[in-house]
């Protein structure tokens, strides 16, 4: 039923991740799925922000970020399993749907942290992608 599932993660919360990841292991398992795990490091906004950079900063943090990445990765997934790594840039919830589209994945696992006041008036990142993308979508707590 799943053969490309897409587990997004928050790289530098990487406690927070484990239970998404436990979930999407599982899932990836049973179903003999490829494994896509996704983070997204936030844009610098503005561009006057990035132009005082130096020209190699965006390309070296990104580096960074996917060198974390699989060390997570081969820390918290069992080796049999097929996983891909990929590190976005952008705004959280359209990264996880654009790259979900992009891998023509079949299933988003997300985590979700417990709802709070603010959460009902913006809406947390998880709520975001199970609205608006076209595959299924686990949101894990």
């Amino acid at each position: 039923m799943f053969k490309t599932l897409l587990l997004a993660i928050d790289i530098n919360d990487q406690e927070g991740a484990i239970p998404s990841a436990q979930a999407a292991v599982t899932m990836a398992q049973y179903e003999n799925a490829t494994l896509h795990i996704l983070n997204i490091l936030p844009d610098h906004g503005m561009a006057m922000v990035s132009a005082s950079m130096e020209p190699n900063h965006s390309a070296s943090i990104k580096k960074a970020a996917y060198d974390e990445l699989a060390s997570w990765v081969t820390a918290n997934v069992p080796k049999p399993l097929t996983t891909k790594i990929h590190v976005a840039t952008g705004t959280v919830y359209d990264q996880i749907i654009k790259t979900a589209h992009a891998l023509s994945a079949d299933c988003i696992i997300v985590g979700a942290h417990s709802p709070s006041l603010k959460d009902y008036l913006i809406g947390p990142n998880a709520a975001r992608v199970a609205r608006h993308a076209a595959q299924s979508v686990f949101v894990v707590r």
